[in-house]
C-alpha cells in the first residue's frame, strides 16, 4: 500500500507523489509568539512531528520548514499581536518574542516534538515580503492607497477554491466594519502603513510600514522550499483567510501552482465546547505539566486522528496516563529480561506475529497518518507479548531484541511514544542488577531450606512491585502490572 494523504484543496485522498522523487518539502504554519503555548499547539505541532517521522521512516530526505511569526499578525482591530502584548508586559517587543520563542520550544521539547530543519522569522524576511507586493503590484493584483497595499480578491477568479467560500458572500462573515480604503470588504493587506509612533516598522516603497500577516508564509516557504513545493499544514482555522490569502497572492504573482498537498489538523475542544482564549478555557501546556507528563500529553493527542477534533478533560488525560503506562511496562519488562535470557533462535510464531503487527500498523500509518489505529496496534502487539513473557516458555535474547526492536521501530522512531531509555532506567541503572543478587541470595535459602528468609525477600519485593515467578527452568521476575 502506498501512502495516502487527505488533500484539503481537493477534498480526498490522493496518492503522496512528491515533486521531486526521493525528497519532501513540508511547510507548517507556526506559532504567533506573544503567549506561553497551550494544548491546541501540542495537537498541530505533534501531529505534524508525526507525519515528517514517518515521510523519514519512509526513506525520504524531508526539509522541514516551520516559521515564527513575529510580527504582523492583526488582531480584528487591527492591532498587532506581539505588539500589544509589548505594551501590557512593559517590554520590547523583541524581547516579547524571545521570551515565548523560548517558551514554546521549551514545551515542543517535552512533548518530544522534533525541531524543525529551519525556523524563519517573519521579521528576517522583510524585504522578500516587499518584493512580493511590488510584484503583485506590477501585476495589477494589489493596489495602493495611503501608504498601506491590498489585494484585490476580485483579480484572482480562484479566490477560495481552498476553503469554498465565494467572493460575494464573504462580507456576511466581517464582524467589524471593513476598512474604507478597501475597494472589497475580502480585500486583505499586503502591507500596512504605520504611524510615527508604531515600534515594529520598516521602510518601504510606500512610506514606513510593516507586513500583512499573509504574506510572510508565502515568501518563507518558497524561499527555503520553491514554487511549487509539496505540503502545506496548519490547523483548520488557518485554511480561512490565512491559507486561501497565501495560495491568491503566491499563484497571482507567479502564475504557477503554490501547494501540491494541503493538510489541516482539526481543533482542541475542553469538555465538548471549543477552546478560546476569550472563552477563558485556554489549557497552557507549563500548567498542564504539573498534572500529568509531557508524554501522557503526546500519547493522548495520537490517540485521535489529526483530522478529528481533541475533546481535553481529566478523564481523558488520566485514561491517557494508565494505557501508556501499561504499555510501557510491557517494554520494559521486555528490556529488563534481555540481559538474563538465553541466546537462541526466535521462535516462528513470535516472528509472525511480529510481521504481522509491523504491517498492520505500517499499513494504518500509509492511511493518512492514522495514529489511533497505529497505537490499537502497539496494544495488541503488547497483548500477545504479556502471553508470551507469562508463559513457561523462556523467549530467547533473539526474540526479546526483536520485539524491543519493534518498539523502538514503530513506538520511538515513528510515533514517539516509546523512550529509548524510560526515565527510571535513567535514574537507577543498578536496580536490575540488585533485583537479580536479591533473587540469587533467595535461591541460596531456599537450597538451604531456610523457607522464611526466602519467603521473606520474596514479600518484601513483592510489595516494591516485583512480582517473582519460580518456574522450572529458574525464577523469574516482572513487575506488577497496572
Amino acid at each position: 500500500m502506498a501512502l495516502e494523504i487527505y488533500n484539503t484543496l481537493t477534498r480526498r485522498k490522493e496518492k503522496f507523489e512528491p515533486l521531486h522523487p526521493g525528497f519532501v518539502g513540508i511547510y507548517v504554519c507556526g506559532p504567533t509568539v506573544y503567549d506561553h503555548p497551550h494544548i491546541g499547539h501540542a495537537k498541530s505541532y505533534v501531529s505534524f512531528d508525526v507525519v515528517v517521522r514517518f515521510l523519514r521512516y519512509l526513506g525520504y530526505k524531508v526539509r522541514y520548514v516551520q516559521n515564527i511569526t513575529d510580527v504582523g499578525h492583526l488582531l480584528e482591530t487591527g492591532e498587532d499581536r506581539v505588539l500589544k502584548k509589548a505594551k501590557i508586559e512593559r517590554l520590547e517587543p523583541m524581547e516579547v518574542v524571545e521570551k515565548y520563542t523560548r517558551s514554546y520550544f521549551e514545551d515542543m521539547d517535552a512533548l518530544n516534538v522534533q525541531r524543525p530543519d529551519i525556523s524563519p522569522r517573519a521579521s528576517g524576511h522583510i524585504p522578500e515580503q516587499i518584493e512580493l507586493v511590488k510584484t503583485l503590484l506590477e501585476k495589477g493584483f494589489a493596489y495602493e492607497v495611503n501608504g498601506s497595499v491590498y489585494f484585490e480578491v476580485a483579480k484572482f477568479p480562484e479566490y477560495g477554491k481552498l476553503s469554498g467560500r465565494k467572493v460575494e458572500e464573504l462580507i456576511e462573515g466581517y464582524r467589524i466594519d471593513p476598512s474604507p480604503d478597501k475597494k472589497h470588504p475580502a480585500d486583505f493587506a499586503l502591507w500596512k502603513r504605520a504611524e510615527p509612533e508604531h515600534i515594529m516598522r520598516w521602510p518601504s516603497p510606500w512610506g514606513w510600514g510593516y507586513p500583512g500577516w499573509h504574506t510572510e508564509c508565502s515568501v518563507m516557504s518558497t524561499k527555503y522550499l520553491g514554487q511549487p513545493f509539496d505540503i502545506h499544514g496548519g490547523g483548520m482555522d488557518n485554511i480561512f483567510p490565512h491559507h486561501e490569502c497565501e495560495i491568491a497572492q503566491s499563484e497571482a504573482a507567479y502564475g504557477i501552482p503554490f501547494v501540491r498537498y494541503w493538510m489541516h489538523n482539526n481543533m482542541v475542544t475542553v469538555e465538548g465546547v471549543k477552546m478560546s482564549k476569550s472563552l477563558g478555557n485556554a489549557i497552557y501546556l507549563k500548567e498542564l505539566f504539573k498534572r500529568y507528563s509531557p508524554m501522557t500529553v503526546r500519547f493522548f493527542i495520537l490517540t485521535s486522528h489529526y483530522r478529528s477534533p481533541l475533546d481535553f478533560s481529566d478523564e481523558a488525560l488520566s485514561a491517557a496516563e494508565r494505557g501508556l503506562e501499561r504499555l510501557w511496562n510491557t517494554v520494559k519488562e521486555v528490556r529488563e529480561r534481555i540481559p538474563f535470557s538465553d541466546t537462541g533462535p526466535i521462535p516462528q510464531d513470535v516472528a509472525d506475529v511480529l510481521a504481522s503487527r509491523k504491517a498492520r500498523f505500517l499499513a494504518a500509518m500509509e492511511d493518512d497518518f492514522n495514529t489511533p489505529l497505529a497505537i490499537g496496534e502497539l496494544f495488541e502487539l503488547s497483548r500477545e507479548v504479556n502471553t508470551w513473557l507469562a508463559s513457561d516458555r523462556p523467549l530467547s535474547k533473539e526474540a526479546l531484541m526483536a520485539i524491543d526492536g519493534l518498539y523502538t521501530e514503530l513506538g520511538d522512531t515513528i510515533l514517539g511514544i516509546i523512550p529509548k531509555k524510560f526515565p527510571e532506567e535513567v535514574r537507577g541503572e543498578l536496580e536490575v542488577p540488585l533485583i537479580q543478587l536479591l533473587i540469587e541470595l533467595r535461591q541460596e535459602f531456599r537450597k538451604a531450606q531456610d523457607w522464611e528468609k526466602a519467603d521473606r525477600i520474596r514479600a518484601r519485593l513483592r510489595e516494591l512491585g516485583i512480582i517473582l515467578e519460580d518456574t522450572p527452568q529458574g525464577t523469574r521476575w516482572r513487575r506488577a502490572r497496572v
